[in-house]
């Protein structure tokens, strides 16, 4: 299912070139982006329910959520619905993240920057952003998606600075002890 993630990056992006009114791609991307992510959580139950993890799906899986984020996010900086600095914000402390993280295991520290809860939070919080952004328009005629999502997207963005100030503040002690 971790495959599906990553399959689903250029079908998401293709949706707004095909030939289809506005509203229809935006659906489409929607629907798609929530099918996809879905199956991260899918996926995980399964593996832990059916003892199926391995070494190569805990390091696919949470590079797959990336993928889908980061392309989502350069797809609505392309459509004028994310700003680029929300969009710059994300992607790059997925990158500094991701970097400290393979730092610390590589020397063996790697539980002291382990997913805390304000990582989960502010996932949550991009994976509700997202699809409303992608569909920017008016849920039930009652809910504005895209007024909601630009608003949860900078939510985000402030948590994504925080979660990163956290796990900084966890690793700076073994990054202090390497630089002796």
């Amino acid at each position: 299912m971790t495959w599906t993630r990553i399959v689903a990056i250029p079908l998401i992006v293709g949706v707004f070139y095909l030939p289809l009114s506005e509203p229809m791609r935006n659906l489409i991307a929607t629907v798609m982006f929530i099918v996809f992510a879905a199956t991260d959580w899918l996926d995980g139950f399964l593996a832990r329910r059916l003892n199926q993890t391995s070494a190569f799906g805990a390091f696919l899986d949470p590079v797959a959520d990336k993928f889908l984020v980061c392309a989502s996010l350069l797809v609505l900086v392309h459509l004028n619905r994310a700003d680029v600095f929300v969009a710059l914000i994300i992607i790059g402390r997925e990158i500094a993240i991701s970097a400290l993280r393979e730092w610390m295991a590589q020397i063996g520290a790697g539980k002291s920057v382990a997913v805390h809860m304000v990582g989960k939070v502010k996932t949550v919080v991009q994976m509700v952003a997202i699809p409303f952004l992608l569909f920017n328009g008016m849920l039930f005629g009652v809910i504005d998606t895209g007024a909601w999502g630009q608003w949860l997207i900078w939510i985000s963005a402030v948590l994504t600075v925080w979660s990163m100030v956290y796990y900084l503040q966890k690793a700076i002690p073994e990054i202090r002890a390497r630089a002796k």
